[in-house]
């Protein structure tokens, strides 16, 4: 039947897929629901060779003369949760799912760093530092967050994206509120899966290592030598994933206070622009 239904109709096929992809992963965040589907049904490579191949969308990435609308619009959305995630997305790279369900109790403000789940590594997830402007977004989440529990009288979300209203506790919606910081910015759209292009194609030019960015976003090694490459420790990562995001924020025209060596590297990207120009 699928095979008749994607000859005919391949959209309605995957939009069909992706719907039955999110209700099997709604059963099992669900305790009187879990196990009543196999937890891995939809993985079935049966299933998946069967279903039409994906095809990444023209243009669906920001580019640096777009960064500076983007952050405005999103800064100014009214929920600040959604845009602490929506810039969350972008500045790590992160997939949609492993952000939004990150929880308090794996991230360490004071060591800059938090832990994912990961598609890849799925026992022990995937360690990425959290840069200084994304750091003080968290702070201030935290703080809010921590309020308004003592206001209701109850205990904190367990969550740093916290949804009041979602039956999973967090972040469930937030693909409306970012394609009207879009439209406001008349930028074209952009899913959100296209932030986390976004962020591999803008830290390259930032003047990052394609391994090093791959690691942050815990990218499936692709080949022989990606698979040996040492991989470097999260003191590195902070090191480097500092200086990204401050290139990032340059571009957004956000004044943000980085240390004189994070400064000394901006300034020496754009003496290299200019005599490259």
């Amino acid at each position: 039947m699928m095979n008749n239904e994607r000859a005919k109709r391949p959209t309605a096929v995957s939009q069909a897929y992706r719907y039955l992809r999110a209700f099997i992963r709604w059963l099992q965040d669900v305790p009187p629901y879990q196990g009543i589907v196999p937890a891995d049904l939809y993985k079935s490579r049966q299933i998946r060779d069967g279903l039409p191949k994906a095809k990444v969308k023209d243009g669906d990435c920001l580019e640096r003369l777009h960064l500076a609308a983007w952050f405005r619009e999103v800064q100014a959305i009214s929920n600040p949760i959604i845009s602490a995630y929506l810039q969350g997305l972008l500045l790590t790279g992160a997939r949609r799912e492993e952000l939004a369900k990150l929880e308090w109790k794996d991230v360490d403000l004071k060591a800059r760093r938090m832990t994912l789940d990961d598609k890849v590594d799925k026992d022990n997830g995937r360690t990425i530092p959290i840069p200084p402007y994304l750091a003080s977004l968290f702070g201030k989440l935290k703080t809010q967050g921590e309020a308004y529990a003592q206001k209701k009288e109850r205990a904190p979300s367990p969550y740093v994206f916290e949804s009041k209203s979602a039956d999973r506790g967090y972040i469930a919606e937030p693909r409306i509120a970012h394609n009207q910081a879009l439209e406001r910015a008349e930028l074209a759209h952009v899913s959100l899966h296209g932030l986390r292009r976004s962020f591999a194609t803008l830290a390259e030019e930032s003047g990052a290592a394609s391994g090093l960015i791959a690691q942050i976003q815990g990218h499936r090694p692709s080949a022989i030598a990606e698979k040996h490459y040492k991989r470097r420790s999260q003191e590195v990562l902070l090191d480097w994933h500092t200086k990204i995001e401050a290139w990032f924020l340059e571009q957004a025209r956000i004044p943000f206070e980085y240390t004189e060596p994070v400064k000394n590297y901006l300034a020496d990207l754009r003496r290299t622009s200019t005599n490259g120009n």
